[in-house]
């Protein structure tokens, strides 16, 4: 099954023609040169492929992009606010190496106890917040220097230390 991962969203219409603002936390500039489509989740787990007509680089973390078949600024407006996503190797591609998105796909392990695989990172101003599952629930992993105890990029792999009771509130007690 191929796996796709958030990479921000779209913006806001720009111009008359169609096109749009896409928010990105790919963490460089980028105009997603060679990139065929980005995907728009219809429905969950359900991604729609949107083909690239053109991009260009607006600033660090914004893309003007013209979509196929959106061709009038009212089309655009549809698409503002949806959540736009990668397939994983085209997300390899565009994601910055040292950008926090790059933690997508990590296991999050807490003293040797693997807690869940990230399938969302929040950037907030002191730290980081990674969104994995426990119990079928989104759990909200704060990784910042205290808790962080070793990155391992070569095996995807992200070793913290929470503090006790941390993650409680996430788990169902059906002892």
């Amino acid at each position: 099954m191929q796996q796709y991962f958030k990479i921000g969203k779209l913006a806001a219409a720009f111009g008359m023609q169609g096109e749009l603002v896409l928010e990105h936390s790919l963490g460089k500039k980028t105009q997603l040169d060679g990139l065929e489509a980005i995907f728009l989740e219809e429905k969950k787990d359900t991604f729609l492929p949107y083909f690239i007509v053109s991009a260009k680089v607006k600033s660090k973390n914004e893309i003007y992009i013209l979509l196929d078949g959106i061709k009038t600024r009212e089309e655009a407006r549809l698409l503002i606010k949806k959540e736009v996503w990668l397939n994983e190797n085209d997300f390899k591609k565009f994601a910055a190496g040292a950008s926090p998105i790059s933690l997508l796909g990590f296991m999050i392990i807490n003293n040797e106890y693997e807690l869940g695989e990230v399938v969302e990172v929040i950037e907030q101003p002191h730290q980081l917040l990674c969104t994995i599952l426990i119990d079928h629930k989104e759990a909200l992993i704060p990784v910042h220097e205290e808790f962080l105890k070793k990155l391992d990029k070569e095996n995807k792999k992200l070793y913290v230390s929470l503090p006790d009771g941390l993650l409680d509130i996430y788990k169902d007690n059906h002892e």
